[in-house]
């Protein structure tokens, strides 16, 4: 599985795209490599992924409530400061993508942005946020059975 974050620069969001790379029956997902770009269309609109767009959005919305703590924010005193130094971002969009994987094959995943609310504009996201995002993406990865 591969996860990418890229922050937009110049506002204060950035995408998050996860690649499927491994079947996943739970969701009748089980040709994850296509040869081309049109053949990944036909998985994004089936049911299974249509469902797994639906759990992430759940477990997106839990981690944005609570997010997990990022090893490289927790103080040494036991202090998240993840939870209390960056501000709540919220979803803009969820939706399905077309990945471009190693050797010619293409695969679906899931597309996602995040903002913060709290964020001026034409500015980028601080890297304390930004770690914030990649802790999130790695948890829901997680928590969606993806890794």
């Amino acid at each position: 599985m591969s996860i990418r974050v890229i922050p937009d620069q110049d506002q204060p969001s950035a995408a998050i795209e996860i690649s499927l790379e491994k079947p996943l029956a739970d969701y009748d997902l089980l040709q994850i490599d296509q040869p081309t770009p049109r053949e990944v269309d036909v998985v994004l609109v089936s049911q299974g992924f249509r469902d797994l767009v639906d759990d992430a959005r759940g477990v997106l919305m839990d981690l944005l409530a609570h997010p997990p703590s990022s090893p490289h924010l927790t103080g040494s005193g036991g202090l998240d400061l993840a939870r209390t130094a960056s501000p709540p971002l919220e979803l803009t969009q969820l939706t399905g993508a077309i990945c471009p994987g190693d050797d010619e094959v293409y695969r679906p995943g899931l597309w996602i942005v995040l903002r913060d609310p709290h964020g001026k504009p034409k500015t980028t996201l601080p890297a304390g946020t930004q770690e914030s995002i990649v802790a999130i993406a790695a948890e829901l990865a997680k928590r969606l059975g993806l890794t």
